[in-house]
């Protein structure tokens, strides 16, 4: 029973949330367009995102089940043009918060993009439910790789 709450609590928090911007000071290379706390996959992957219909699908089929006419207003990002968009799903997680707010840097070593993201604490236990976070962002487009690794840093 407790299962089925937390469950519920998800879906509700999933539907409720909005695509978040990226911030303005972002470097040039690597854009982080959208990232959430729900949507994504069970397992940790990456795909890369071919054209703009394709990234507005992404996003909007992030928000779940969504009562027929009564779909809520999404602030689509800018789809980049020039560079490689990839969506990477970090996961199931149990407890805390592990939204993704800024890239560090991204680099590519034996065929392996490294993205770095900043290390925060994720909230410990008081936050107790499941999620499955992801996000997108935006290489340079000459980036070759076939895996992506999320490496975290202070």
């Amino acid at each position: 029973m407790k299962g089925l709450l937390i469950l519920c609590t998800a879906i509700i928090m999933s539907c409720a949330a909005t695509p978040s911007q990226k911030p303005s000071g972002m470097q040039k290379s690597t854009e982080l367009l959208v990232s959430e706390a729900q949507g994504g996959t069970d397992k940790a992957g990456f795909k890369i995102i071919k054209d703009e219909q394709e990234f507005r699908n992404v996003i909007k089929g992030s928000f779940g089940l969504v009562e027929l006419g009564k779909e809520p207003s999404i602030n689509y990002p800018k789809f980049p043009k020039n560079k490689k968009v990839v969506l990477y799903n970090m996961g199931s997680f149990r407890s805390g918060s592990h939204t993704i707010g800024t890239i560090k840097s991204t680099t590519v070593k034996n065929n392996i993009l490294y993205v770095e993201v900043p290390e925060t604490p994720s909230g410990g236990m008081e936050i107790q439910m499941l999620s499955n976070p992801w996000f997108i962002f935006a290489v340079p487009s000459d980036y070759q790789f076939t895996s992506v690794e999320l490496k975290y840093s202070k």
